[in-house]
C-alpha cells in the first residue's frame, strides 16, 4: 500500500505541473484585458496648492500683486488645477476677505476698555461684497456649532460678533471661499476642492448644496485633506461613507488616492467602492523637494511616476524658507514653474511620452463574465505550484497537500477573498523560483556528486561519486570543456528562468484588480517574498546534499551538533549586514546608491524603461557564473544561492500591480540581456584568469614550494 502511494504521489507531480501550465495559459487573458485597462486614461493634471501660494505671498511688501503675478506664471507653465481648501478665519483674513480682533485688540480698535466679563472674536468684512458673499459662510458655520452670532459695524465696516474666544473660533472649519474659486476660475484654471473630516456631525443635505455649487463650477473630483475621507468619523453612527459615496456618484463627482502616504487615507476604500472606483493617482511634490529638488530631478521623478507607476496627478507645493546668510525669504514657484515650462519641461516631457495634459480621467475597467471562471483556474494553477514546492521538501505528499491546499483555499475565499488570492499569489511567487533553483541544484548534483533520489525517506546515489562515499568532501570535480561548460550553463539558466517564470502570470492573473492597480490594495509579503526562496534553497543545499549518504533528519540533527565557531559568527555578521542591505532596497522606499542612480538614469534614457538592478547585476551574472563553475567546483554552489536573487526580483516585478504590465514585462527582458550580457562577461573574465592560473602562476608557486 505504501508503495502504492508513493507511485501515485511520483505521477502526481506531472499532473501538477500540467495544471500549473493551465493556470498560467488561463491568465493570459487577464493580463490582456489589464493592459488595456491601463491604455484607458493618459491624460495627466497638474496640480497646485493655492494656500501654499497665499502664504508665501503673505510675507511679501505686496501680497495682492506678488500673488496674482505668480498665479499667472503658474497658468502660462502648464499649470491647469488649483486646489482649495475648507476656509478657516486664518485662511479669509490672509486672502484679504476679513479681519479678525480678540476682545482686547477690538476695544484699543474702538478706543475704549476691554470688557473683562467676556472673550469675544470681532470680524470686519473688508467691504460690502465680502459680507455678502462671506457672512452667510459663516453665520451658517457658527450657527451650526451652537455659537451665538449676531451683526457688528466699525467706521462705516461691515462685521460680525463671534460669542467665543478668538483661539477657539479660528479652529472651526467653514465652507470653501466662493470668491476665491471664482477669481481662479476667470484666471482660466479647474478647481479641486479638498475637503476634510472635521465637519461633524456629517449632514448629507449641507454636503449635496456643497457639491452642487462645485458642480457648477466644473468640479470633477475632490482630494481630501488630513487623515480621513469626510464622513468616515460617523460612519458606523449616520452610514456617512455611503451617503456621500452616493451623492458623488449622483454629481459625477470622482476621489483621488495619494501616492505613499505612510498611512493610507481612512474611509476611502469604501468610498472608492461606493463610486464604482472613479478614482484617480495622485503623487505629491513636497515643499521642501519642490526647493531642494532640480528642475531636471522634478522633471525625472514625474516621468518616471507616469510611466512606471500609473500616476495621472500631480500635485506641486511650495513654502516660505528664510536663509540667515543671504538673508532672502525664498519660495520655489519660479523654480517651478521653470520646470513645468519649456521644450525640457514636465508638461512637453510627457507629452512626448504620450501623456496629454488635461483633465485626469479614471481608468476604464470591467468585469465581463469569462474573468470569475479563469481566476478559479489560475487559483488551482497557484495551488498546484505551492504544492510542487512542498513536494520538493517532503516528498509522497503531493495529494494530500493539493488537496489541503484546495479545502484551505476554498475556506479563506469564503471569509475574505482578497486574502485568499494575495496568499496564493505570494505562494505562487516565492514557489517558481525556488523550484527554479531546486531542479538547478538537482542537475548539478545529477553531473557532480551523482543524482539523489528519495526512497523510503533516505536516498540512494546514481552516477560517480566514488570520492564521496569515503565521507570526504569532494571540492573539484571532473575537467569539463569550456565550451561544454558554457552550453549547460546556458541551458541551465534558460531553463531556470522558464520555471520562474510560471509564477508571474498566476500572481498577476490572481491580482487582477482595480483596487490594486489603484493601490487601495497592495501585494503583502515583498519581504517573505525576498527571503524566502534564498532560505529554502539555501536548506535545500545543506539538507538535499551529503556526501555522507545520511538522512535529512540526520544531517539536520549534525548541523545543529555542530560546535560554534568565531569564523561562523563572523560571517554571520556579514550575512546579516548583506541582508539588511538587500531588504533596504526592497519595496517602494528602498534606498540605492548615488553610482545606482547614474546607472538608473542613463538606462531610462537609453531604454525608456531601466531593468531592475537587482536582477542585471545582483542576480543574473553571479547565477550564470554560478552554473558554469559548478560543474567543475563546489565552493560556486554559493553564487548560485546569490543568484536567486535575479530569479525571485523577475517575479517581484510584477507584483507591483500599479506599475502597467508592458513595463514590466519590457523591464524584465531588458534585465535578462543586460544579465546574460554581464554574466558572460564575468565567465570571460574568470576563463582568462583561470589560464593565467595554470600557465603562469600554479607552476611558479610549485617551484617555489620545491
Amino acid at each position: 500500500m505504501l508503495m502504492r502511494w508513493q507511485r501515485w504521489n511520483r505521477k502526481a507531480k506531472l499532473w501538477l505541473w500540467v495544471i500549473t501550465l493551465v493556470g498560467v495559459v488561463a491568465a493570459m487573458p487577464l493580463g490582456i484585458s489589464r493592459i488595456a485597462m491601463e491604455k484607458s486614461a493618459n491624460t495627466i493634471e497638474y496640480v497646485f496648492d493655492h494656500r501654499d501660494i497665499v502664504e508665501v505671498a503673505e510675507l511679501r511688501s505686496n501680497p495682492k500683486q506678488f500673488l496674482s503675478d505668480k498665479v499667472d506664471l503658474l497658468k502660462e507653465s502648464g499649470i491647469s488645477t488649483m486646489s482649495v481648501y475648507e476656509s478657516s478665519l486664518k485662511e479669509l483674513m490672509q486672502a484679504g476677505r476679513l479681519t479678525y480682533y480678540n476682545e482686547k485688540e477690538a476695544a484699543l480698535l474702538q478706543g475704549k476698555l476691554p470688557d473683562e466679563r467676556v472673550n469675544y472674536t470681532y470680524v470686519l468684512f473688508n467691504g460690502r461684497e465680502e459680507e455678502d458673499k462671506i457672512g452667510p459662510i459663516l453665520r451658517e458655520a457658527y450657527g451650526r456649532m451652537q455659537v451665538p452670532i449676531r451683526n457688528w459695524s466699525f467706521d462705516g465696516r461691515p462685521g460680525l460678533i463671534i460669542e467665543e474666544s478668538l483661539s477657539a473660533a479660528v479652529l472651526k472649519t467653514l465652507d470653501f471661499d466662493p470668491m476665491t474659486i471664482q477669481e481662479l476660475l476667470d484666471k482660466g484654471f479647474h478647481i479641486l476642492p479638498r475637503f476634510s473630516d472635521r465637519v461633524v456631525p456629517y449632514d448629507s443635505e449641507r454636503t449635496a448644496a456643497q457639491l452642487e455649487r462645485l458642480k457648477s463650477y466644473g468640479v470633477t473630483r475632490i482630494l481630501f485633506d488630513g487623515e480621513k475621507a469626510k464622513g468616515t468619523s460617523d460612519q458606523s453612527a449616520l452610514n456617512s461613507l455611503d451617503s456621500f459615496g452616493e451623492l458623488l456618484k449622483q454629481y459625477d463627482i470622482g476621489l483621488i488616492a495619494i501616492e505613499n502616504l505612510k498611512k493610507p487615507q481612512q474611509g476611502i476604500n469604501k468610498l472608492a467602492y461606493v463610486t464604482d472606483y472613479n478614482v484617480t493617482r495622485l503623487y505629491s511634490l513636497s515643499p521642501e523637494d519642490s526647493i531642494e529638488m532640480t528642475q531636471e530631478g522634478i522633471v525625472d521623478r514625474f516621468l518616471l511616476a507616469a510611466k512606471d507607476r500609473n500616476i495621472r496627478m500631480f500635485f506641486l507645493n511650495t513654502m516660505n524658507q528664510g536663509s540667515t546668510d543671504t538673508g532672502l525669504l525664498n519660495h520655489s514657484v519660479d523654480k517651478l514653474a521653470a520646470a513645468m515650462s519649456g521644450p525640457n519641461g514636465v508638461v512637453a516631457q510627457l507629452e512626448a511620452a504620450g501623456y496629454t495634459t488635461g483633465l485626469a480621467q479614471p481608468f476604464s475597467f470591467d468585469k465581463p463574465a469569462w474573468e470569475k471562471p479563469l481566476r478559479g483556474v489560475v487559483a488551482l494553477g497557484a495551488i498546484a505550484i505551492i504544492t510542487l514546492l512542498i513536494s520538493a521538501f517532503i516528498p509522497h505528499i503531493s495529494i494530500l497537500v493539493f488537496l489541503l491546499g484546495l479545502i484551505g483555499s476554498a475556506g479563506l475565499f469564503v471569509l475574505n477573498s482578497s486574502l485568499m488570492e494575495q496568499a496564493l499569489a505570494l505562494g505562487a511567487a516565492v514557489s517558481g523560483p525556488t523550484l527554479a533553483l531546486i531542479w538547478v541544484m538537482n542537475r548539478i548534483y545529477s553531473r557532480t556528486i551523482g543524482e539523489r533520489r528519495m526512497v523510503g525517506g533516505e536516498e540512494w546515489t546514481v552516477g560517480n561519486a566514488a570520492q564521496e562515499s569515503d565521507g570526504r568532501t569532494q571540492w573539484v570535480f571532473p575537467s569539463v570543456s569550456i565550451g561544454r561548460r558554457i552550453g549547460i550553463a546556458l541551458n541551465w539558466f534558460v531553463v531556470a528562468t522558464c520555471i520562474s517564470l510560471t509564477a508571474v502570470p498566476l500572481v498577476f492573473g490572481l491580482l487582477n484588480n482595480i483596487t490594486y492597480s489603484l493601490v487601495l490594495e497592495q501585494f503583502r509579503g515583498v519581504s517573505l517574498l525576498h527571503l524566502g526562496p534564498i532560505a529554502l534553497i539555501t536548506l535545500y543545499i545543506l539538507l538535499y546534499e551529503s556526501s555522507e549518504g545520511r538522512g535529512v533528519f540526520g544531517r539536520a540533527v549534525k548541523l545543529l551538533r555542530q560546535p560554534i565557531l568565531v569564523m561562523w559568527v563572523v560571517i554571520a555578521a556579514i550575512v546579516g549586514a548583506v541582508g539588511f542591505y538587500y531588504l533596504s532596497r526592497t519595496g517602494n522606499s528602498g534606498q540605492v546608491t548615488w553610482v545606482e542612480l547614474i546607472i538608473r538614469n542613463w538606462l531610462e534614457s537609453t531604454f525608456g524603461v531601466r531593468p531592475r538592478f537587482k536582477e542585471f547585476m545582483l542576480g543574473h551574472p553571479p547565477l550564470l557564473l554560478g552554473l558554469f563553475l559548478a560543474i567543475r567546483y563546489r565552493a560556486a554552489w554559493v553564487l548560485i544561492i546569490v543568484g536567486i536573487i535575479g530569479q525571485l526580483t523577475m517575479v517581484s516585478t510584477f507584483t507591483h500591480i500599479h506599475t502597467p504590465l508592458y513595463i514590466s514585462i519590457v523591464r524584465t527582458l531588458l534585465g535578462l540581456g543586460a544579465g546574460l550580457i554581464i554574466g558572460g562577461i564575468f565567465i570571460a573574465v574568470w576563463i582568462v584568469l583561470e589560464g593565467a592560473w595554470r600557465k603562469w602562476l600554479a607552476p611558479m608557486i610549485r617551484k617555489h614550494s620545491a
